[in-house]
């Protein structure tokens, strides 16, 4: 039975609609440019989103509409995989323009694979946005959901292109690839593979990441040595940190929680890099066919066989754009998945219900929000095309919903009000969100 600890009908946050919708821009400079003080180009200004209808019987109708085909359409298929918060939500959402996907500083914030779709002329994207890969050990350990084990290397199989996202400000792991991302790339090793180091703002040093990008790629990329242009030799002078000691070929010292390897490559100061590339010429050489077992894979730390590195902060947008386009020159001909006002795959109820979790992941603290059960009891427009919306947030500790609760109904209602800001701007309108928690025995 379901007792009610704080109906909280009283609570009602009306988010209003904003007459001027932002415009983002985004320096079309790659990374590379950013380390080696290359001439900043012009910005460019990505164009807005399709809206998320909703009603739940139109959007299902969407998915399935007919699409409409191009002359010539192009499509890419895009898994974004890595460690739990590596930032892969954040990166898909940047890439979308719109926020859609749940993002949070905890781990697990993304329960199951979801698809956003970025259409731009006869190009179509699909971002494959999938949980953190974990191992089948922490998933019974935490009893985790079976989505958050078999998703990722689903969508993996299904993709065109993966990307690999590392957290370079996690200094426990951020010199090795995590061994349940090596095991994926190597028994998917047909499907090439770009890396995408995320959280570069948050270092204070650039040259660590002419280092990371060194252990990270065994010092192959596209098949070829990696040749650092000598311009990064006034830039190790003058920090006199990392990358100084990548210049006289040495490597950093390891870091805790890195793996030991048996031999280290050693980056060549004297070649010649294209200011726009991180990687040498074309030719990328095969991948290794898959081995039997993954013993092999113990020792290693890096993956060798990357056709691409790109530096960036997701969250706040930097270099997206470049990392953008990259993806748009990679489409291969071939028919779309989804009519071009298709944003995701996601249900209009599914898409509150991951933005309130997120909230609720943010705000309370430890557990709590990992045993909070939702469920929407009411889903309707109002007559002046306002969306309203009363969910049920079920815990199953009193202290719990005291918590969630918070003195006066602060707590509750800062949820309410970011969730709403949040479905606000997926649903271009006004919003009523009532939440409503209740204990159960």
């Amino acid at each position: 039975m379901q007792i009610v600890v704080a109906g909280l009908d009283f609570l009602q946050i009306e988010v209003r609609r904003i007459a001027r919708l932002p415009v983002r821009c985004c320096a079309s400079k790659s990374a590379l440019e950013n380390i080696l003080s290359v001439p900043k180009q012009e910005e460019s200004i990505r164009q807005y989103a399709p809206l998320v209808s909703v009603n739940k019987v139109e959007q299902e109708l969407l998915l399935v509409h007919q699409p409409d085909q191009p002359e010539k359409p192009r499509v890419l298929r895009v898994a974004i995989i890595g460690s739990p918060n590596a930032g892969k939500s954040t990166l898909s959402n940047q890439l979308l323009g719109r926020k859609i996907f749940p993002v949070s500083s905890k781990v697990h914030t993304t329960r199951c694979q979801a698809q956003g779709v970025i259409t731009e002329g006869e190009i179509q994207i699909v971002l494959l946005d999938t949980p953190g890969l974990t191992t089948a050990a922490k998933g019974k350990r935490h009893n985790l959901e079976k989505s958050l084990l078999v998703d990722p290397w689903d969508s993996v199989k299904e993709a065109n292109l993966v990307l690999v996202l590392v957290d370079v400000s996690d200094h426990w792991n951020r010199y090795n690839l995590s061994l349940e991302v090596l095991k994926c790339l190597s028994q998917n090793s047909h499907v090439p593979a770009v890396l995408v180091l995320n959280k570069v703002d948050l270092l204070k040093s650039k040259g660590l990441l002419l280092d990371l990008t060194i252990e990270l790629t065994e010092g192959m990329v596209n098949g070829k040595k990696l040749k650092i242009k000598s311009k990064v030799k006034s830039l190790a002078q003058s920090t006199q940190g990392d990358c100084g000691a990548m210049e006289a070929g040495h490597l950093p010292e390891k870091e805790p929680g890195s793996r030991d390897v048996h031999a280290a490559p050693v980056c060549q100061a004297d070649g010649q890099i294209g200011a726009q590339e991180t990687v040498a010429e074309s030719g990328a050489e095969p991948a290794p066919k898959q081995h039997r077992g993954n013993q092999h894979l113990k020792h290693k730390q890096g993956w060798p066989h990357f056709r691409e590195v790109f530096m960036l902060s997701a969250v706040d947008g930097d270099e997206v754009e470049t990392l953008k386009h990259y993806l748009l020159s990679q489409a291969q001909p071939g028919p779309w998945d989804y009519h071009s006002t298709v944003l995701t795959d996601q249900s209009p109820q599914q898409l509150c219900i991951n933005l309130i979790r997120e909230k609720l992941l943010e705000i309370l603290p430890q557990e709590v929000p990992y045993s909070i059960t939702q469920s929407t009891e009411m889903w309707e427009e109002g007559p002046s095309g306002e969306l309203r919306i009363l969910q049920n947030l079920t815990v199953v500790k009193k202290n719990h919903a005291k918590m969630l609760i918070g003195t006066g109904g602060q707590v509750i209602g800062k949820v309410a009000r970011e969730a709403g800001q949040d479905l606000m701007n997926i649903f271009l309108c006004d919003v009523h969100l009532k939440l409503c928690v209740k204990v159960k025995k």
